[in-house]
């Protein structure tokens, strides 16, 4: 049986998207997988991603921020 774990959950403030993390986990694989679940209005969006991804993403993610004024 597969399990999934909520990690966080956010909402973009100018196009009011609601982004959810959540950890899969499969029995018996021994792996996990991040999804990312976006929704807008009626639509989603969702990808698995495994740890080197997630990682390369988080970061990319990270130097941006950190790269823009804050107001």
């Amino acid at each position: 049986m597969t399990r999934l774990t909520s990690l966080a959950s956010l909402r973009a403030p100018l196009g009011g998207q609601e982004i959810e993390l959540q950890q899969i986990d499969f029995d018996g694989e021994g792996m996990s997988l991040l999804r990312t679940r976006i929704r807008e209005k009626s639509r989603f969006t969702i990808f698995d991603i495994d740890p080197i991804t997630a990682e390369a993403w988080g970061r990319a993610l990270l130097d941006w921020a950190q790269a823009q004024p804050r107001g």
